[in-house]
């Protein structure tokens, strides 16, 4: 097989086709059914099995080597120093916008890698769940910036993570309710000792300005094996933010019991301007100023296009991959939901 070797002026990168970075699904043999396929989409976001052979199983095959060498690794270390550590969680990150996929691909992986033999647990933490409860950010007049930095516990979040890291038998993460718009009280996830950690939010390739401080500043990235930023063009993002927002005020809006019940009765058309303006205010600037930015700082990069695929880019450190590229589907592309008040 032959592979073009594309590199971008200035950047680590390499590039595959399409068709070669599918070829690398051969000997990575896993398939899931139709009703897989079903659970696994996003909202507004047809998933497809070329999609999943073509691009998410190669990925998967992929990160299989990382986790099998990071076992590997760790087995050998602990016969040379005679130590009984336990093992700890292989923890992936998957970064990227608002509406631009990347729970559907947390997801799809997620099912992926349990088919593994050798790492057959694969729990999946959303960082909604890390945002401050509403009262708080009422209180701290930032409601309206739900979904930026200064909105998520990030030291709740840091010792969650250091704590799964650390071997840890059982460690709790929060629940966050979309329909509520709001942190669940005394309700959480437990997560035991599992192979591999998803950790996926908008916010986890995000690091902090360092104040005057003399203790060493710590990153939700330090604790990442391996991370993953699901990227797309501003003008497709948006257009699939509109699009799921007139969909749930067709559907979730509707429940009384929903945050955003007030918009269940709007006309298509007031629809799309209130989508618009929370996009332009919020969403656009978040994405812009926080989530983009930390793009070049993941492992891999997943580029989407709103009607075809154009490569895949990897460098040659880290086992020859870190830049892939592939398409949205059908009219576009959108994930299920996440915290902001752009996000609804």
């Amino acid at each position: 097989m032959t592979t073009s070797l594309k590199r971008d002026r200035y950047t680590p990168y390499i590039s595959f086709s399409r068709k070669e970075w599918a070829e690398r699904s051969n000997d990575a043999m896993l398939q899931l059914q139709d009703y897989d396929l079903e659970a696994l989409h996003g909202m507004n976001e047809p998933l497809t099995q070329e999609e999943i052979t073509q691009v998410y199983l190669p990925l998967a095959h992929l990160l299989n080597l990382y986790v099998t060498a990071s076992q590997q690794l760790h087995t050998a270390t602990s016969n040379f120093l005679s130590s009984q550590v336990h093992k700890v969680p292989y923890i992936i990150g998957i970064a990227g916008s608002v509406a631009v996929g990347k729970s559907t691909t947390a997801r799809v992986l997620q099912k992926l890698l349990q088919a593994w033999p050798n790492h057959p647990r694969v729990d999946l933490v959303t960082t909604d769940g890390f945002l401050y409860p509403n009262k708080v950010l009422e209180a701290n007049n930032i409601m309206n910036r739900k979904g930026f930095p200064e909105s998520y516990d990030i030291k709740r979040l840091i010792h969650f993570l250091a704590d799964v890291k650390s071997g840890k038998e059982k460690v709790a993460a929060p629940l966050y309710s979309h329909l509520e718009y709001d942190i669940l009280p005394g309700q959480l996830q437990w997560i035991e000792q599992p192979d591999i950690v998803i950790v996926e939010g908008v916010n986890v390739l995000q690091v902090r300005h360092r104040q005057q401080q003399k203790d060493p500043a710590v990153f939700v990235s330090d604790f990442f094996d391996f991370s993953i930023y699901v990227d797309a063009a501003e003008k497709d993002i948006r257009k699939w933010y509109i699009a799921r927002f007139e969909t749930l005020r067709r559907t979730a809006f509707q429940s009384p019991e929903s945050f955003f019940h007030r918009y269940a009765h709007l006309s298509d058309a007031a629809t799309i301007e209130l989508a618009t303006q929370i996009w332009d205010d919020i969403n656009k600037p978040n994405l812009e100023q926080n989530i983009a930015p930390t793009r070049y700082r993941a492992s891999l990069i997943l580029e989407k296009r709103s009607s075809s695929f154009r490569s895949i880019h990897s460098t040659e450190k880290d086992l020859n991959a870190r830049h892939t590229n592939y398409p949205s589907t059908a009219a576009g592309t959108a994930e299920r939901t996440h915290g902001s008040l752009g996000t609804v």
